[in-house]
């Protein structure tokens, strides 16, 4: 029987389970705050304990977890005993992906149903990457920010493969929603991971100019701008000496005005080197509001000042910094 059945049959008035007797969940002589149940779940549970207890790995034992998952997904251990027994039948396991898929509609961020699924990926080796993938994007289809499914999909391709169209779906995602921030964590995974494309060093040009695209259409968008600085982790030097990334900071400046992102990425400019022309100091001098004050003629105690005043949920935040600019310059 089906557990998604309108007209439930009590395991009690099964013929196929009449040899079976129920085991009783023991909550002690005088449970402090007893859970109540409904009689399916009690009684579901009640047989489930005497098979698990049994060790019984028969197809019974089986439709029996589908039914205890099916009232409550989160169960650690009928997960479990359906795997031991999924082995011992030698189920097919393409037909378990459908149970799956079926149970995650409603429990697309059950952390069961995913390790149950990464245990099927992994028996099947290279021939569920394809399923994996498709499933994964259903899922982010209807919930981009699904950290599972991404965490699923990332150990598919280390695991399994399938890197050839992950960068094509992560621009897909990017051009449905660009302020998407799991698909530009997704895209650094994949220029930083995938064998065939040569890495960070190799992608970095390119990306860059992805990015800075990005950035000009919507400059308030904190995604692009964390992934710009993400191109440059580990060489600071090719980050501040890169024309591209000052040159956006200033125009965005001059044509966006409040920026807190171009400032942001101004102000770690100059604390790590950088040498603002007169044009930046324009920029910045004309976001001042009538009450800064500076009397300092470096550029970055402004840049903060401006930022107190543009910022003000991180107010303090900018001021620390302020205040830590001079051990930030003595350091070169």
């Amino acid at each position: 029987m089906d557990s998604d059945d309108e007209e439930r049959i009590p395991l009690s008035q099964r013929p196929e389970w009449a040899d079976v007797t129920p085991v009783p969940q023991n909550d002690g002589p005088n449970p402090v705050v007893p859970i109540a149940y409904t009689e399916e779940f009690t009684e579901t549970m009640n047989y489930f304990r005497a098979v698990y207890l049994a060790d019984e790995r028969s197809s019974r034992s089986l439709q029996l977890t589908s039914e205890a998952i099916g009232l409550n997904a989160g169960n650690y251990t009928v997960w479990h005993f359906r795997r031991l027994i999924l082995e011992s039948l030698n189920a097919d396991l393409h037909k378990e992906l459908d149970f799956v898929e079926n149970i995650a509609k409603k429990n697309s961020k059950n952390y069961q149903i995913w390790h149950h699924r990464r245990w099927l990926a992994e028996k099947l080796g290279p021939d569920a990457v394809i399923r994996e993938l498709e499933f994964t994007r259903k899922i982010l289809s209807l919930d981009a920010k699904n950290y599972h499914a991404w965490s699923h999909r990332q150990w598919v391709l280390k695991a399994l493969g399938g890197w050839d169209e992950e960068l094509d779906y992560c621009d897909q995602l990017l051009r449905d929603d660009i302020y998407n921030n799991s698909a530009w964590n997704q895209r650094h995974f994949v220029i930083t991971r995938s064998p065939s494309l040569g890495g960070l060093e190799v992608m970095r040009d390119s990306e860059v100019d992805y990015t800075i695209k990005a950035i000009i259409a919507h400059p308030e968008n904190e995604s692009p701008w964390r992934y710009l600085r993400g191109l440059y982790q580990k060489d600071t030097k090719a980050w501040v000496n890169d024309p591209r990334v000052s040159s956006l900071c200033l125009k965005i400046l001059t044509t966006e005005k409040r920026c807190v992102f171009a400032l942001s990425c101004l102000l770690d400019l100059i604390c790590h080197g950088f040498e603002p022309s007169p044009e930046f100091k324009e920029a910045v001098n004309a976001l001042k509001s009538s009450d800064t004050e500076t009397s300092s003629s470096y550029l970055g105690e402004t840049v903060c000042l401006v930022l107190e005043a543009m910022d003000p949920m991180r107010a303090n935040y900018w001021s620390w910094r302020k205040k830590h600019l001079p051990d930030v310059i003595a350091q070169g």
